[in-house]
């Protein structure tokens, strides 16, 4: 079964709209078969992740990027598979190292199958991926070792923390990019690729994708304090009550002046200054600078994308970079 894009995008050409439905379908029905073996075990611990869902991101990043060529192309539907699987094995190496019991909506690959079997599958599904990519070239086995290398650097530095001397916002701003943007904009640079787009063109739409990938972490920090329960999904302040440092409590914690935000803010927050603490980051500066980040990396994706030919892709493309500003309320 096909999965929707990652959002209703306004798309009014019917040409476009069929031909990403399509390549969605393919790319679905060859994602699942790409994980089949004849051991029932990993065929099911394989497609665990893939039954849960997910918004396809990628795959509509390669799918549109692919319109700047010719999206029929062979290798187009492999390569978003491509993509898709790395996502995927990537996911069930996070939800171990996070000790996470959820994802989408379901339980973690890591409590169901336990940890070891769930760092295996997502080898395995590493090595589903490379077996598709050896027949699409060495350009594009290149460009994903690139890829994996900076997502896995991404992750290190995570992982370690700020390091003396090194800016935290820099620190945080530089994993997103690469544990996010990379393979967003390796989605980009797939599509275009495969597509036989100009090489011109294929570096703008990897630019405008690395770019669209980090603005979409930075909307999801600002979420996370500025949404209710009903408009995100999840309850507000998740990141607080875990500890994690994401852009406005960075911004808070830089200041020089001490405040009791900033004093509410230098740990996990408890459940009893829950309230306190999201009413005063909301009114903070730090969440004018944080939009003021993401709307930076916004007006990169659109000043590359606004030199592409005017297809309806672009438009499309744009419409995305609207959503993003949006959806961050």
């Amino acid at each position: 079964m096909a999965a929707p894009p990652v959002v209703d995008l306004p798309i009014v050409d019917e040409r476009l709209a069929q031909d990403l439905s399509t390549g969605m379908a393919s790319v679905e029905k060859l994602l699942r078969s790409s994980v089949e073996t004849e051991d029932a075990f990993v065929t099911e611990a394989s497609k665990h992740l893939i039954e849960a869902g997910g918004k396809r991101f990628r795959t509509l990043m390669v799918l549109l990027a692919a319109q700047f060529g010719d999206p029929s192309a062979p290798g187009v539907v492999p390569g978003a598979v491509v993509i898709e699987l790395t996502h995927l094995g990537s996911l069930y190496h996070d939800d171990v190292m996070d000790e996470a019991t959820v994802r989408r909506g379901s339980e973690s690959a890591n409590t169901r199958f336990g940890n070891t079997v769930a760092i295996l599958t997502g080898d395995y599904l590493f090595a589903q991926a490379s077996e598709i990519l050896a027949d699409l070239g060495p350009a594009l086995i290149r460009i994903q070792a690139q890829t994996f290398s900076r997502l896995v650097q991404g992750q290190i530095h995570e992982t370690i923390g700020v390091r003396p001397g090194e800016d935290a916002v820099s620190h945080y701003i530089n994993v997103l990019a690469d544990k996010t943007g990379s393979l967003i904009a390796a989605s980009g640079r797939f599509g275009a690729l495969l597509a036989g787009a100009p090489s011109d063109v294929e570096e703008r739409i990897s630019r405008a994708c690395e770019a669209i990938g980090v603005a979409w972490q930075l909307g999801d920090d600002l979420l996370d304090v500025a949404s209710t329960s009903s408009q995100s999904g999840k309850t507000p302040g998740t990141d607080l009550r875990e500890g994690i440092r994401t852009l406005p409590v960075l911004y808070v914690l830089r200041s020089s002046e001490p405040s009791r935000l900033k004093e509410l803010l230098s740990g996990p927050v408890a459940d009893e200054d829950l309230e306190e603490a999201l009413t005063l980051l909301r009114a903070s500066t730090a969440m004018a600078e944080a939009r003021a980040e993401l709307n930076a990396w916004v007006d990169r994706a659109r000043n590359d994308l606004s030199a592409l030919p005017d297809i309806p892709a672009r438009e499309a493309f744009l419409a995305l970079c609207d959503y993003v500003v949006e959806r961050s309320g």
